[in-house]
Formats: structure tokens, sequence, C-alpha cells
């Protein structure tokens, strides 16, 4: 008490210190995350000066994160906005600068260009030709009538100019992209000029990898020479322990035990009657719905199920479980269980086929269904009277007349129990043996019916036990978790995992838009850790998952830039390793002619013939250019030296070279690549806009 009077009698120099603490916590995160003035918060990157505003990125991030659901993870929304308003941006500011514009006065001729609205009826004459007056009238009956359809109008007309303008934009850039027919020629020749060849393959795999050796300085000389193949991105390097929060071999026994005692009759005490009160058993219980969902996990289910809906584990152990029997506690997708089996009704799953035969009028028909009930009748009666033939595919049948949604698959409506089709269907799939052929019909119209099989069903009431850790098994996983944190930080982390049995978990090369860690998941919380500007190299964090907890170490911050070569070794040392492989072969082979060089690496001589530059592949051997290239370029009869290929060192000798027949006009072959090349365009330019723009890019700051 006397403590607690002291307290209260500083209660006010208590609140001030604590004020004071909140308040510069909350001031220092603020500069620590740049929220200090002339910071640009607001946003989420710039493009060549211009920025791309938060507000409506987290806008779009939204609109789209409700489109995909759980389909997507919300990295990989913002990804694709961000590129999405990257696109837009980069075209707009190519349209700004060409003076590419569309004026309110020519939107007419944008809608008219878009067959959604050309083709609208709404907006034809007599003579089905859009009319631009009816579409002036209708949007401006919107604006006067209908204000919240005339702004979303608003919104679509914009998207369409933006549209239209890019168009224009990727268009002027075709105009430009064409072909002479000269290069139809060479394109003409690149296919139809061959050449026969014999020649010597030694693969690579033939020299030892100890037999060459590949230096750090090598590697680092390979980029220096290629850098542009290997720019890469900031990224970091982590390591990290995990301690997953999973039930213990007691947690999993108490668990056992605890429903396997359920299944007898049991004597409790009763607090509120202060007297022991006699509970009836899992295997004994009246009400055996009440019973397990008091005692259950999972809820009590009244339907009937097949052999093949059951655990497969169990599967023959339950179906011929007798009515009134009980197994278990058996252990089931991280659920102890315990079963009782209810009743069985045989035949009591059937799995049916139909064509329905719609009409107008006929609930949910088909909009192309025109034909009237009479109609639909009298030829569900000639399918009816077809399928009851020998030999008759009842499956084509459904494919090629039925109405209903199961008509890309034969009519096969699969296995159901009774009740779940409506009467009359239900009625004559139930009352009838397998192979029976009828017609029924009902609101949806005319149904012509195949049985095809039965199967036994079984009503099993099941109480289930998640397998789930104690509050014990929980507070000493905390414990461990930051009794390792403690240790790791004031010592050497792999040390330490080391010392007290953890595994360490690597992950290298991390980006500023990963969420992904191998082996655990989406964690872009670490991520994010990892790539704060305060997080330096050695920093260890835990982060609170879960399914548990995960103790960090930042190991590794890389800058944008060339990769240097410790990072990029398992890339180019394989490069590397070829091209010396290669050297070795020729150094340590007799290269006189054809047959020496394969008789020095105890291969054969093969041949290929009609090979050509377009498709650069030799028979036997695989896709090799250089090769084939190095073989164009020799005259007939001519030998190459040894060639650095892609699976091994080759030697070539040109055994025949057949030119091509000139043609009149290669115009052909110069539409063809025209086409070719303007297909790309769109693509090909977004590309060299983004490589030709300056971008910074803010993403990983907020999500």
């Amino acid at each position: 008490m006397a403590v607690l009077e002291k307290i209260r009698k500083r209660s006010l120099i208590l609140i001030l210190v604590i004020g004071l603490a909140l308040f510069s916590f909350v001031i220092s995160d603020l500069f620590r995350n740049g929220g200090g003035i002339g910071s640009n918060t607001s946003s989420i990157g710039e493009v060549n000066g211009e920025a791309l505003s938060r507000t409506e990125f987290a806008d779009e991030v939204e609109y789209f994160s409700r489109q995909y659901g759980e389909r997507a993870s919300t990295v990989q929304v913002v990804n694709q906005v961000w590129e999405r308003q990257l696109r837009s941006e980069l075209l707009d500011q190519q349209c700004k600068e060409l003076g590419i514009n569309i004026e309110k006065d020519q939107i007419i001729n944008v809608v008219k260009a878009n067959p959604a609205f050309a083709r609208d009826t709404t907006f034809q004459n007599e003579a089905g030709v859009f009319d631009d007056q009816k579409f002036i009238e209708f949007i401006a009956d919107l604006r006067l009538n209908n204000p919240a359809a005339y702004e979303q109008w608003k919104l679509q007309e914009d998207a369409l100019i933006k549209s239209s303008m890019e168009q224009t934009y990727f268009n002027l850039v075709k105009a430009g992209v064409g072909a002479t027919l000269k290069e139809g020629e060479f394109a003409y020749r690149l296919e139809n000029d061959k050449v026969d060849i014999n020649y010597v393959k030694v693969p690579y795999n033939t020299v030892a990898d100890s037999l060459v050796t590949v230096s750090s300085g090598e590697i680092q000389q390979y980029i220096d020479e290629h850098k542009e193949e290997y720019r890469d991105e900031a990224s970091r390097d982590i390591q990290y322990v995990y301690f997953e929060e999973k039930p213990s071999e007691a947690d999993e026994t108490a668990i056992r035990e605890s429903i396997a005692g359920l299944l007898e009759t049991r004597v409790e005490y009763n607090s509120a009657t202060e007297k022991n009160d006699t509970l009836p058993g899992f295997r004994t219980a009246k009400d055996v719905e009440d019973f397990v969902n008091t005692n259950s996990d999972i809820q009590y289910d009244s339907t009937y199920v097949a052999k093949s809906d059951l655990p497969s584990s169990v599967a023959d152990t339950l179906f011929n479980l007798n009515i009134g029997e009980v197994y278990g506690p058996y252990k089931d997708e991280g659920y102890y269980k315990l079963s009782r089996m209810l009743d069985k009704k045989a035949g009591g799953s059937v799995k049916a086929s139909h064509i329905l035969i719609g009409y107008e009028g006929a609930a949910q028909a088909n909009q192309g269904v025109t034909r009237s009930k009479e109609e639909a009748a009298a030829k569900a009666k000639e399918l009816l009277a077809e399928a009851r033939k020998s030999g008759a595919d009842f499956a084509a049948m459904a494919r090629e007349n039925s109405d209903g949604p199961t008509a890309s698959r034969g009519g096969d409506l699969g296995y159901f129990t009774e009740g779940r089709m409506v009467p009359e269907f239900n009625d004559f799939v139930f009352a009838n043996p397998v192979g029976k052929i009828g017609m029924v019909e009902t609101d949806f119209g005319f149904h012509v019916i195949k049985i095809d099989d039965r199967k036994d069903v079984v009503r099993i009431a099941t109480i289930a036990r998640e397998i789930e850790p104690s509050e014990k098994t929980m507070n000493d996983l905390f414990t461990e978790a930051t009794k390792f944190e403690m240790e790791a930080t004031n010592g050497n982390f792999t040390d330490v995992a080391k010392e007290m049995n953890y595994q360490v978990r690597p992950v290298n090369n991390l980006k500023a838009m990963d969420e992904m860690l191998p082996g655990i998941g989406n964690q872009r919380a670490v991520v994010q850790w990892s790539f704060n500007k305060d997080t330096d190299k050695g920093a260890i964090k835990r982060f609170d998952v879960p399914s548990g907890y995960i103790i960090a170490q930042l190991t590794n911050k890389r800058k944008e830039g060339v990769a240097r070569a410790k990072d990029v070794s398992a890339v180019v040392t394989p490069i590397l390793r070829k091209q010396k492989k290669a050297a070795w072969i020729r150094e340590n082979s007799d290269t006189a002619s054809l047959e020496a060089f394969a008789k020095s690496n105890n291969v054969t001589v093969a041949m290929a013939a009609g090979v050509n530059m377009k498709s650069p592949t030799i028979s036997g051997a695989g896709r090799e250019p250089k090769v084939v290239g190095t073989a164009f370029a020799l005259a007939q009869g001519e030998t190459s030296g040894v060639i650095e290929g892609r699976d091994g060192a080759y030697m070539v000798t040109v055994t025949k070279k057949s030119d091509a027949s000139p043609l009149d006009n290669y115009s052909t072959y110069a539409n063809t690549l025209t086409s070719t090349n303007r297909s790309t365009v769109n693509t090909g330019v977004v590309n060299a806009l983004k490589e030709a723009a300056e971008i910074e890019d803010n993403r990983a700051m907020f999500y």
C-alpha cells in the first residue's frame, strides 16, 4: 500500500515523463523516416523528374487487391500497379513531347473507333451505322439525369483518350519500322541456304573440372568486359533462425488422452450443484449432434459420404464399422479424431449424365434457346430413342445437343447424394438401376438421363481436436527465442546457433521488393528491415510471425551497380570453364584433320545434312549457332579449327554447300519481316523508354 501511495503522489510527474518519452519517440521516428520539412513522402517514385502520386498509387493498389483477393499478395499487386503507372507516365511524357493530343471535340472519333461503342445498338441508326448525334444526346441525358453515371463516363472518356494517344504514338514508331527487299533476300537465304557437314564434337564434360581453374581475378575481368550484362540492383544477404510454434510430444499425448476420455461414460464434479454428475460417453450418447458440437473443434456434419470421401489412411476401417461402433483416437490432418458410425445406405450416391433440352421461358434457359416447349419435348424424345440404341455414345450426344453447363463434359454430373437434385430428377435416378436411360421434365426443361454408377454411403459423426501447442510450449519457445536473441546479439550469431543446436538458414541476394524467404514463405517485414537505412551490417532483430519467431541478422549490403565477382561467381565460372576446356581440348588434340581430332579424343565423326542459319541446330548435337555460323563461312571441302560451342568443342568439314535459287522478288519475306518487327514495337519501345529514363523507385518505403 505504501508503494501505491507513493505512485499516486507522483502521478503528475509520471504522466509528464511518459508524455515526453512518447513525444520524443514520435519526433525521432518522424525524422528517422524522412518526415521532416522538405521530405517527399507523398511520392511513390519519380520518372524523369515527374512524381508519381502515392495517394493515387495506393488507391489503385487497393482496387486491384479487391479484384484479385487471395490470388495475389500485396507485393505482387504493388509490382503490377508500378509497372502500369511507370508505362503510363513514360508514354504520357512522350506524347507531350511530340505534341500528340486528342481534344474533347475529337472524342467522338475515338468512340466510333471503339468496337464496344460502334456495335452498341443504342447508338446506331436505322441502317445499323453509328450515329454521332444519338451518342451525343445519350451523354447529354446522363449529364442532366444521372450525374453518377456521367462521372463514370468522364473517367471512361479519359481512359479512351489516353489509350488513343498511346496508340497514335505506337503507330508513329511502327511507321518507321520496316524491311527492305535486301533484308527480305537476307531472310530468305538464312532460311534456304544449306550446308552439309561432317563434324566432331568433344563434350566439355569429358574434361575434368580439376584440369582447368578459374580465379576470382578472371571472373572480375570477365565482368568488367561485360558490365551491361552484370548490372545489378541493390540487394541484401541475411541469415536467420526460425523458432516454430508446434506442439510438443507432451502436447500431442495430452490431446490424444483428452479425446480418448470422451469415449466412455465418465463422472465429473459439478461445482454449481456440488455433486458428481454421470456424463454419457461418445459411444453411448443419444444426442450425437449436440455431443459433437459441445466437444469438437469441427462441428457436426450430417452428410452421407462415400468411401472415397473418407481420410485415405483410415477409409477402410471407418467404412466397415458396424452401426454404433466407434473408432479412435486416430490422427488425421492435424487433428486427433473419434468417429462413430451412425447409418449406412446401399447405393446412396449416384453418378449420372444428362442431356438438357431447354426451351424459351424455361428456368435459366440459355439466351440462344428459342425453341418452344413442344419442340423441346419432341427433340428430347428423339434423343432418348437414340440414346437407348446399342452402342450409342451418350457423352458425344450430350456435347452436341445439351443446353446445360455440363455439355462440355459429356453431360457428366459426377456423384451426388439424395436431395441434391430437383425432385423429378432425384426421384428418377434413385429409383432406377445403373444403366437405365430415361427422360424427365423439370423447370429447366427436358432431361434425357443415364444412370452411370452407384456407391454405398455412410453417415459418420466425428469429434476432432486440433493438435496445437499448449500455453507452456509457447511460453518455452518464447523464452528460447529471447535467450538466443540476447546471446547472438552479444556474440557471434553463427557460433551461438551452433552451440545451442539451432539451424541457421542463409538467404542471399534479397531485392527491395522481395517478400518470400525460402522455407518459411511470405516475410515482407524481414526484407523491409534489411533495406532500412538504419539497419547496419551485422544487426539482429526478432520478428513475431504467425507460426513463431524469426531471429534474423543482416550479413551483407550491396549497392546498385556492377555485380562483384563473388556475387555472380556461380554464373560466370561455368562460362569461363567452358572457354578454358575448349582451349585445353585444342592444345591437347591432333587437329591436323577431322579424323585425327576424333581419334585423339576417342569420339567419332558424325554427319549433319541440310543445316541452315535460321535454325542453327545440328542433328545429334543440338543448337549450336557459333558452329553453324563458322560452317557457313567455310568453302566447300574446307575444315575449321577447334570451335568453342555451347556444349562442347567442335571441328567441322563442309561437304556440300547449297545456295538457294534466287527469287524474282523478295517482297513476301520483306513483308513478313516488317510484320514481325512491328509486332514487337509496343513492348520494345516501353522497355527502351525504361532503360533511358531516370527512375526513382520508393515502393519499398511504403510496402
